[in-house]
């Protein structure tokens, strides 16, 4: 046999081996290869829903609960195999796992949701006290802080928010609040203090405000940034105000994490609507934290 012919039925050998290596992957149980994605970790600890993928420090947006059918199930397929697991992120760093354990491309409603049992070694997730989950690679351990605000850093912002409402001509009758949680997004001991606040204008609006604080060069609590915005009960699809007393069309605290490994960690925050969830990541860029990403997965119709 000619040196050439014994190359060539080598190389076709290989080629048959690496094909059968391949099937008996898929009959073992295994999955198209997965992109590195994040998740929102809801309900209790018992749904996921996609955020982005991340690729080369960017994030993209994933298949929506609107896209087709076939789209769908093949992504499914690809992040809701049986007993598929990701890192739960808690504080920005590994807290635990989180283990798919059913989902449905045929459902009306969050056809691209799956159900998960939470794992965790911190704090359980329970309301609005969310996270999120990844299998992304993260370069650098983020800090783990994610705790309560302290008295004098509550007392702080309490002034702060009550002079942001004013600042717009916002009258205060009834102030309340769905998170303030304090955090440490690149390890230098000093909090970052992220919030949902709103007021109680008259009994047929509400004045939300989300908020970014950190300290500045004073070491005072400053707000970084801020969203401010006034609804009305007939803006409200359900026509019912008091569905955002509950959590509705708030911006709300998910978790950080630090997708593109330069040692601040990306604060992400999740948005409930009647029909889907949005999704807004924010990155501190020359000491302003600005928006980077938005997204939205669509559910059903109301």
């Amino acid at each position: 046999m000619t040196l050439l012919r014994r190359l060539s039925t080598f190389l076709m050998m290989m080629a048959l081996l690496a094909g059968s290596f391949a099937i008996h992957a898929q009959r073992a149980g295994g999955q198209p290869a997965a992109r590195p994605i994040i998740f929102a970790v809801l309900n209790d600890g018992m749904l996921i829903e996609p955020i982005a993928h991340v690729e080369k420090g960017k994030l993209s947006e994933t298949v929506s609960g609107g896209d087709e059918t076939s789209l769908i199930e093949k992504f499914n397929q690809t992040y809701y195999g049986a007993k598929n697991s990701y890192r739960l992120i808690f504080g920005g760093a590994n807290a635990g796992t989180v283990t798919v354990t059913g989902s449905d491309s045929g459902m009306d409603c969050g056809p691209n949701l799956a159900r998960v049992k939470t794992v965790t070694r911190r704090t359980p997730l329970k309301g609005k006290v969310m996270a999120l989950a990844t299998n992304a690679a993260a370069s650098k351990p983020g800090s783990g802080v994610r705790r309560l605000p302290t008295w004098p850093e509550r007392n702080d912002i309490d002034a702060l928010v009550r002079a942001e409402f004013a600042r717009h001509s916002v009258e205060v009758k009834k102030l309340d609040y769905h998170n303030l949680t304090a955090l440490d997004v690149d390890n230098d001991k000093r909090a970052e203090l992220v919030g949902s606040f709103w007021a109680e204008n008259d009994p047929l609006s509400r004045t939300l405000l989300f908020f970014i604080a950190e300290r500045g060069a004073d070491g005072k609590l400053e707000l970084n940034h801020t969203d401010l915005r006034t609804i009305k009960e007939d803006e409200v699809m359900s026509g019912d105000i008091t569905a955002l007393d509950e959590g509705v069309y708030h911006e709300l605290l998910l978790d950080v994490f630090d997708y593109d490994g330069d040692g601040v960690s990306e604060i992400f925050t999740y948005v409930q609507a009647f029909e889907g969830s949005g999704f807004n990541v924010y990155k501190r860029m020359a000491g302003k934290w600005t928006k980077v990403f938005e997204g939205s997965n669509y559910h059903c119709g109301f």
